[in-house]
This record gives structure tokens, C-alpha cells and sequence, in this order.
């Protein structure tokens, strides 16, 4: 339909619908079971495994020979098992893994399998000639016109570009990458999830808020899951960071945006201390009389939970430790925000996403299961 990504649903609603557009609002449970169920799947057809995205991931597949065809497997089980359609890319490196990718999903003629490892250097050769030199994985707009001015414009061009050059104008970054596109792998399979270094909850609110009550409660809900994801990392966090904004969009109301990061003495985990500093924060830079349309929070500066040097004349950590594992089994059990703090109780919500268009939750919930009569 032409619609850029990103593009806000109610400038295009009408015509979207008039063209037979279907919307739906977001159903993060869903998407989260759907897409372990696929990784569990790849799984199935490698020992090393790198889990990259909700909805990617990295096999090895060296000493493997007949990958077209595990290619075609993977598409058939992935679609059978959980209904999803998917492409399969291969390279000897990530990077030509992922333009690979890339061309099984744009050009029909491969079905949804490209195996780059298969084709002769005439053919990679005509295959990365006709790519655009943004289809390179960590080549973004800005670089991509630099690269431009330079005279590469394609994929070839850059795989060919002296490795030198490239390094004095945009570093040892890129300089990698052109490695990669000639089939040098610089970038190692990573089976074990690295730790964040930041950790952000942010939302888009269902309706404006105006109210300093109901950011408290926005903000106090965001560090609440911000810190349990910090828990599970097993990290903690000595900088919190604040923001809340209008919508840009609405150009014909009042317009604010301001931020604000809170250090805190020690480096926590607990949910109780990150909810204080968080709404000391807002406190520090709410304003009356603006309709927020955002609000987020940001944890950083993370450490290991066993490196965090000890405060001698701080409370000891058992109680909050004991009380912050009490928390995640409950919500882990009953559901998440079961139980929470009462900062992040607000009657209505009005900040919450809205959600009137989802789909049911097909594989999560009893009541979303679908129900055949015979």
C-alpha cells in the first residue's frame, strides 16, 4: 500500500481501511510463546545456536553439506509446527548469513531459501552487484550516504573497497563488516545471551495523560519491570534515567520533552529504591498543563550483583533480597504485575496502551484457545 514503517496508524486509518487494511493492536504474549516455539524448533537442527531477536536467530552449520535442502526443511516445520512463514539464509559469515537472508525474502525465484555457500564466485558476484549497499547489515541511512559520496552504492563495491580506507573513514566497525562480506567470519556465534548494558521500558499511553498521578503510575509500572529484568540478568543498576514527551504528531498542541537521570550512592537491584529515585525524578521535571503522550525509564551503568562494592554503612541486603525473589515467584506464577507497588496502582489507567483490536492469545491463554465443533 506504500505506507512507510513507523507511519502513525491514524494518519492512514482511513485509506487503510478503504483498501481492505486490517489492524490489530499489539499481543506481546503471543509473539513471545510463538517465537520460543520457532527457536526451539532451530534448534532441533543445530547444536550452536544464537537466539539474535525475537524473531531471528543464528545457527552453525559448518562441516553441513546439503543446506539448501535443510533450508526447505526448516520452512516446512517451522510452518507446519506454528503456522509462521520463514526465510532461510546461508553465508560462511554472519553478515552474508543475513544478506542472504535478505534476497530469500525479497526475491521469489529462491523460495525462501538462499544458500550463498552454493553459488559460484560469477554468480555471488551478479547477486551482490544488483543489492543496494544498505541491505548490509549495520550499514544504516547516515553511513549509507557517506558511502555514497565515496562512490559505493552497492554491495560488491563495498566487499571489494580496500579494508584501509574504509577503517580510517568509519573504523574498525565496518571495516569488519567488509571482512565478513568476503566470507571472513569476524563475528562469533554467541549461544550464551550476553548481559545488557542498559535495560529501557518505555510506552506510547492509550490516551493523553495530564496528570502528575498518573505518570507516577506509568513510571513506577516501567521501573517495576525494568528491575525485574535487571534481576534476571542477575545485574544492578546505579543510574536511572527519566523522560517524558508530547506526542509530536500533534503539532497543534503545546509541546514538551525533558529527561533526567537520578545516580543513585549504591548500585541496586531492588525494585523499592529504583521507584523512589525514578519518581524523585518525574517530580523534577513534570509540568502542569501538557497532554504526555510517552513516558519511559532507562537503567545503566549495570554491574554484576557480586561486583557491587559494599556500602558499610547501608542497611543490610538479605531483607530486600529475600523480598525481591518473593516478587518475581509470585508474578512469575500468578502473572506479571500481580504483584507490584502501589505507586503503580492507577484507577482507569488512561496511560495503558490500547489494546481493543487484539488478537486472542492463542497459545497462552485457556480462554484464547480456538474451539472446532465437530
Amino acid at each position: 500500500m506504500g505506507i512507510p514503517m513507523g507511519t502513525p496508524y491514524f494518519k492512514i486509518e482511513r485509506d487503510f481501511v478503504k483498501q481492505g487494511g486490517v489492524a490489530l493492536s499489539s499481543n506481546y504474549a503471543l509473539y513471545a510463546d510463538q517465537s520460543t516455539r520457532v527457536m526451539t524448533i532451530l534448534a532441533g537442527f543445530s547444536p550452536h545456536q544464537e537466539v539474535y531477536s525475537i524473531d531471528e536467530c543464528f545457527l552453525g552449520m559448518a562441516g553441513i553439506t546439503g543446506l539448501s535442502a535443510i533450508g526447505q526443511a526448516i520452512r516446512q516445520k517451522v510452518v507446519r509446527w506454528t503456522g509462521l512463514p520463514v526465510c532461510v539464509g546461508f553465508g560462511p559469515s554472519k553478515t552474508l548469513a543475513k544478506l542472504a537472508n535478505h534476497v530469500a525474502k525479497k526475491k521469489p525465484e529462491w523460495s525462501g531459501v538462499c544458500d550463498l555457500v552454493a553459488l559460484s564466485a560469477a554468480e555471488q558476484d551478479a547477486l551482490v552487484g544488483g543489492l543496494a549497499v544498505g541491505e548490509v547489515w549495520g550499514v544504516g541511512r547516515k553511513i549509507d550516504a557517506r558511502l555514497a559520496e565515496m562512490g559505493i552504492t552497492t554491495v560488491r563495491q563495498l566487499r571489494d573497497a580496500n579494508p584501509a580506507r574504509i577503517r580510517a573513514a568509519f573504523g574498525v566497525v565496518l571495516e569488519r563488516t567488509v571482512s565478513e562480506l568476503n566470507g571472513v567470519s569476524c563475528l562469533l556465534l554467541e549461544e550464551a545471551a550476553p548481559s545488557k548494558q542498559q535495560i529501557m521500558v518505555s510506552r506510547s499511553f492509550g490516551s493523553p495523560a495530564f496528570e502528575r498521578t498518573e505518570l507516577q503510575s506509568a513510571v513506577s509500572t516501567f521501573i517495576g519491570r525494568a528491575a525485574e529484568k535487571l534481576r534476571k540478568q542477575a545485574s544492578c543498576t546505579s543510574m536511572v534515567m527519566v523522560f517524558i514527551h508530547t506526542s509530536p504528531f500533534r503539532t497543534s498542541e503545546p509541546q514538551y520533552s525533558r529527561s533526567i537521570t537520578v545516580p543513585l550512592a549504591t548500585a541496586t537491584d531492588d525494585t523499592l529504591l529504583l521507584t523512589q529515585a525514578a519518581l524523585a525524578g518525574l517530580d523534577a521535571i513534570y509540568r502542569p498543563g501538557y497532554a504526555f503522550a510517552k513516558a519511559g525509564v532507562m537503567l545503566s551503568a549495570l554491574v554484576d550483583r557480586d561486583r557491587v562494592p559494599q556500602d558499610l554503612f547501608a542497611s543490610p541486603l538479605i531483607a530486600s533480597r529475600n523480598l525481591m525473589t518473593t516478587l518475581d515467584r509470585v508474578n512469575a506464577k500468578f502473572g506479571r504485575g500481580m504483584l507490584t507497588t502501589a505507586a503503580a496502582l492507577s484507577k482507569g489507567s488512561v496511560w495503558a496502551m490500547r489494546q481493543d483490536r487484539r488478537s486472542p492469545k492463542y497459545t497462552t491463554d485457556w480462554g484464547g484457545l480456538i474451539r472446532v465443533r465437530g
